[in-house]
């Protein structure tokens, strides 16, 4: 009996030492990108790409191949990409829509106001700027889709949840929040200010 209890523990040693020779296949040695490589003689450790080669895996193109997104959809993404302010009309129904998003994506940090003080914020989640102060007034359409795309300070990409066309929808509906927080009176239709100057009537 204490021979095979013996050959058991054995056993038992040698299996646990399988698990550190194959820990160390995970740590084996690599090489940097771009750093020197003793394995090719220009001392390279980045093999050069072929020559005449075309890159099919990225852009908002490459997705038509392999019927993932149609192509009327793909050369719309990147006609949005492209554009350096809105690249539709900006119509009721766009903003409808603009506003939908925001309210999913950007008011829990930027509240519905736009004056950075959503609920996440109030959390402790750091304040992001109200869209309401002089600078982002007065910056290009292109900032907020950029931001949107690819996040800013420790605001995350949101470019894998919104696409192309919703960002700028999502543009197009800051842009009316700035207005509602700056608009002159006299640049108002007539009916609105009628009750405007109602309602400051009523609080008399």
């Amino acid at each position: 009996m204490k021979a095979p209890a013996l050959l058991l523990m054995t056993a038992c040693v040698l299996l646990a030492g399988c698990e550190r020779a194959k820990q160390d296949m995970y740590d084996q040695p690599r090489f940097k990108p771009y750093r020197e490589s003793p394995l090719f003689s220009n001392r390279d450790s980045s093999r050069p790409l072929p020559s005449d080669t075309v890159e099919h895996a990225r852009g908002n193109l490459s997705g038509t191949s392999s019927g993932r997104v149609g192509e009327q959809q793909a050369r719309a993404f990147d006609a949005a990409e492209r554009a350096q302010t809105f690249p539709h009309p900006v119509t009721r129904a766009l903003l409808e829509h603009g506003r939908e998003r925001f309210d999913i994506y950007c008011s829990p940090c930027h509240s519905v106001a736009g004056d950075g003080d959503g609920l996440v914020a109030r959390r402790g989640f750091p304040h992001p700027p109200s869209y309401h102060i002089d600078r982002l007034r007065n910056a290009p359409d292109r900032h907020f889709y950029d931001v949107i795309t690819n996040g800013y300070g420790v605001m995350y990409s949101y470019a894998d949840r919104v696409s192309p066309p919703d960002r700028w929808a999502i543009v197009a509906y800051i842009r009316a929040l700035q207005l509602s927080q700056a608009a002159a009176v006299a640049s108002l239709p007539s009916e609105v200010r009628a009750k405007l100057s109602t309602a400051q009537e009523q609080r008399r």
